[in-house]
């Protein structure tokens, strides 16, 4: 599928700036943060587990080996199903002075069994939509102060499959469905970017974008769940029988993520959803700006944030005090 899909030509370079990729210890995530290294920034491998971001980022620097003009890799502890990890991963980053340019939210878990986070989320919503919203909120000040910025959220077609239910988040009215729970999240991927996008408009800040996209159905771990909740077999048939003839590779996977993060062609739109990389149309929900405005509001409460006490379009980070 490699050759028919859409790919990244801007040979845009990223010296001096600090780049953060979630989830780059494997899958488009990984090739996100090497295609960031290669233009030589200094990319934060955002982890949950920290031996394979170390695997991971030596494999990295070896396949770039003396390349003129690579960046630095540097991996970090981050687990999006925890408000306390994202906050101390947030106050590493700010406390260190890292310019950083660019957030690409791509880890995501995808039809996993049932599960809480730490703070009592459904587990698709936690890490694939509340975790990136609080890393996007507790970084903005940063990307602010580092303009021109861009917030990059890597979300999934089949996020029309299910309307995201904004009274029912952690399918507590429900019967727990472990696809509905993924595609929902992935609406809310989109719906976020562009309600911070008219956020950010409406605080008249020109110089941090936003974007949402679809990379394609990849060749990754994320089909790791797919035995426990559908049948034993489906991972194996998802990455040896599709794999071979339906699915991008990882590199290529990783295309629309670089376009939006780095391409000029894009540097002024902003709350847009992208597909090879080019502008695609939502979903019908995606494309309300009412339910986007009204998922902002719950995603802020959700995350106990105080907006009296923090402002993440100002200039300040955030204390303690910004949770309620």
């Amino acid at each position: 599928m490699d050759y028919l899909s859409g790919w990244c030509k801007s040979q845009k370079r990223l010296d001096g700036c600090t780049v953060i990729v979630t989830g780059s210890n494997t899958g488009i995530g990984k090739e996100t943060a090497f295609d960031m290294y290669l233009r030589g920034a200094r990319v934060i491998m955002a982890c949950r587990n920290m031996e394979k971001a170390a695997a991971a980022r030596a494999e990295l620097q070896t396949r770039g080996g003396t390349q003129a003009g690579a960046g630095e890799l540097l991996p970090e502890q981050l687990d999006l199903c925890s408000a306390r990890s994202v906050r101390q991963f947030a106050r590493r980053v700010t406390s260190r002075g890292e310019r950083a340019r660019l957030l690409v939210c791509n880890a995501g878990v995808m039809m996993c069994p049932q599960s809480r986070s730490e703070d009592g989320f459904e587990t698709h919503i936690a890490a694939n939509h509340l975790g990136h919203a609080l890393l996007s909120l507790l970084l903005l000040p940063t990307l602010i102060q580092n303009a021109p910025s861009r917030i990059v959220f890597v979300s999934s077609y089949v996020h029309a499959k299910h309307d995201l239910d904004l009274d029912d988040l952690n399918f507590e009215r429900k019967p727990y469905n472990p696809f509905q729970a993924y595609c929902r999240s992935k609406a809310a991927n989109i719906m976020f970017a562009r309600a911070l996008a008219d956020k950010l408009k409406e605080h008249n800040i020109a110089g941090v974008t936003t974007y949402s996209l679809h990379p394609g159905v990849i060749r990754t771990e994320i089909s790791r769940h797919f035995d426990e909740a559908i049948v034993s077999g489906t991972t194996w048939m998802f990455n040896n029988v599709l794999g071979p003839v339906f699915l991008k590779s990882p590199q290529c996977g990783a295309q629309t993520t670089v376009y939006c993060a780095v391409d000029d062609a894009c540097a002024n739109e902003s709350g847009l959803y992208y597909s090879e990389c080019a502008v695609t149309k939502p979903s019908k929900q995606c494309q309300d700006v009412d339910q986007a405005a009204r998922l902002w509001d719950i995603t802020v409460k959700a995350l106990k944030l105080n907006l009296d006490k923090y402002n993440p379009f100002g200039d300040q980070h955030p204390t303690d005090e910004a949770f309620i």
